[in-house]
């Protein structure tokens, strides 16, 4: 039986990701970036799609995990009627390489491990050609096709089949590493790593980071792994923060709600960029910031409400044929056609996190003043523009009352900016605008007959991301109407105690099945009641939610509560961020 999304830890090296399960299966790795082609897609699809399993040959072998303290370094220990062993597993930070490594430690007795090696470039589509190229330095395998090439190092390796097998012992004082390192095929094969010195410096490099931050309130392991991952996520080189490290893992076991997330969107980068900056990673902000002029540099006109991991514009969505899915779930798709959309939200979200980064110290340059001031001039341009919603509805557009509160801050923090920070601009003419947003919502998404705001003008439906509204200030999370708006959310959106983002069987995001309760929004319910004088609710709630992370502190988009099993790409950066802003108004509440 293959395994399911929760068994699933992440290590990585702020560029990408490998996703490895607790039995000892990387069954997802893209390389060099979270969005390049997969040399591992078992996850979805089987493990002849790309897989590298790493276990004893014990059947019988138990398996327990955890992180190296506050790092990205995975350890998995692994007890057999015969010893005990560890795997530790990482990618080395910022060694101007992409390396894999896998460390096997004796610790008492003796353990024989088995691995097995299928590389399948290119999401499955390019079978390598593989040679034995090990020395005198010991057995090593090269396999090329294409524009990619590994080396892989440790242990000898030979062909079973379609499969590459080997296997070793390991006893106390005994470590064996196993490497994979990816390069253009067209370039020199790498040296050798040393493993030992990448280990203590991407410790320490992880360590440094984590005793950064600045967080003493409840769920505090949670938080810095939360965090963590926020960081993980996000690309040391460029500055872009990617949505998820994975593609179609599904909304519904089985469904078509599959999409790739490994892309930056400018409402969960901003999101998290107000995350990082509230907990002590002003830098953070400053690269972001530089990313977000570098990728919607020129006409503004021209903004796309997501890009790849360096700025680039074209995503185009496409499905795969060649691979059938997690657990069935086809298609698998690579690029997203909400690159296309109008979501009249996301500007609202960038003018909110640099706000947010500049009110905690970020100093203002010319540059990224104009850039903002040009982003008005699109909201102002587009005020009357029906959207896609934060949802990327694939329905007809509405007026969706979220993005139009996004309208309202977007004005709103240019106004700040203007009065608070001295800068210049237009901000009597901003309040005009705001204003007249401010009076469409409360007429037109308000329901006269319950006084709750509703999902878009001319419905009653509700919508989780009316929760938002009083996070970004347009109204007191005790205002009568937001009050109305959570009792219906508890009576229409909630299931098994947990939140879902919409009901889809009103028919408005155009999409065929259903979905599971949406983890984000379950914390966006735990925020409105902790400010809203319901304490205990909310640390119930808090409780309910935290509990759909795995083992190792990783959320995924979605929950399937009476399957206990998580759902949707994986690791979500909106379901972490979303916990990371619960927690502080937890703290704040008490």
């Amino acid at each position: 039986m293959r395994p399911t999304i929760e068994d699933y830890g992440l290590v990585g090296d702020c560029r990408t990701a490998a996703l490895v399960s607790r039995r000892g299966d990387i069954d997802w790795f893209c390389v060099p970036r979270f969005d390049s082609p997969s040399i591992f897609a078992a996850l979805v699809g089987e493990p002849d799609h790309g897989h590298w399993s790493l276990a004893p040959r014990d059947a019988a072998a138990r398996s327990t995990r955890e992180y190296s303290g506050d790092t990205l370094v995975l350890v998995t220990r692994w007890e057999t009627s015969t010893g005990v062993a560890e795997v530790h597993e990482f990618m080395p930070i910022d060694g101007g390489r992409n390396d894999l490594v896998r460390r096997v430690v004796g610790i008492s007795g003796h353990v024989e491990f088995q691995t097995d090696l299928r590389l399948r470039f290119d999401y499955a589509r390019a079978i390598p050609w593989v040679l034995q190229v090990g020395d005198a330095a010991g057995p090593a395998l090269r396999a090329i096709a294409g524009p990619d090439a590994v080396v892989v190092r440790g242990v000898a390796l030979h062909a079973d089949g379609n499969v590459h097998r080997g296997f070793f012992t390991v006893e106390p004082g005994i470590t064996v590493d196993l490497t994979l390192t990816w390069y253009l095929s067209h370039r020199p094969e790498p040296e050798p790593l040393d493993v030992g010195a990448a280990l203590d410096l991407t410790l320490g490099w992880w360590t440094a980071w984590s005793s950064r931050i600045d967080h003493s309130g409840p769920h505090h392991e949670q938080m810095i792994r939360s965090l963590i991952t926020l960081r993980a996520l996000s690309n040391l080189d460029t500055g872009g923060i990617v949505a998820a490290a994975t593609t179609s893992l599904p909304e519904q076991f089985g469904g078509s709600r599959n999409w790739d997330y490994r892309y930056v969107w400018l409402r969960d980068a901003s999101l998290t960029l107000e995350a990082l900056v509230h907990h002590g990673f002003l830098h953070v902000a400053e690269h972001w910031r530089m990313w977000l002029l570098r990728a919607i540099a020129g006409n503004t006109e021209e903004l796309q409400i997501m890009y790849g991991i360096a700025g680039e514009r074209d995503l185009t969505e496409r499905e795969l044929p060649n691979l059938p899915g997690y657990q069935g779930s086809a298609p698998v798709r690579i690029g997203n056609g909400a690159v296309h959309q109008y979501q009249g939200d996301v500007i609202g979200e960038v003018m909110c996190g640099l706000e947010e980064a500049r009110v905690a110290g970020l100093d203002e340059t010319a540059m990224s003043w104009s850039l903002q001031k040009a982003l008005l001039e699109q909201v102002e341009a587009n005020l009357e523009r029906p959207d896609n919603g934060i949802w990327e509805m694939r329905g007809e557009p509405h007026m969706f009352t979220h993005s139009r509160a996004m309208i309202w801050a977007a004005f709103d923090r240019g106004i700040r900016a203007c009065e608070n920070h001295g800068l210049d601009g237009s901000p009597d003419h901003w309040r005009e605008l705001r204003d007249r947003v401010r009076a469409e919502i409360d007429s037109d998404g308000v329901d006269p007959a319950t006084s709750r705001f509703v999902q878009f003008a001319g419905t009653d439906e509700v919508d989780a991301s009316l929760l938002l509204l009083p996070q970004v200030g347009f109204c007191a999370p005790d205002d009568p109407r937001m009050l109305a708006t959570v009792d219906a959310i508890e009576a229409t959106l909630m299931n098994g105690g947990l939140v879902h983002r919409y009901r889809t069987s009103s028919g408005v995001d155009g999409l065929e099945g259903d979905e599971f309760p949406f983890l984000a929004c379950t914390f966006w319910l735990v925020t409105q009641y902790a400010t809203s004088g319901r304490r205990e609710d909310a640390e119930a709630l808090m409780e309910r939610a935290v509990s759909a992370a795995n083992d190792l502190g990783l959320f995924s988009e979605e929950y399937d509560i009476d399957g206990k099993r998580q759902v949707g790409n994986t690791p979500q950066a909106l379901s972490h961020l979303a916990f990371v802003r619960a927690a502080d108004a937890l703290s704040d509440s008490r």
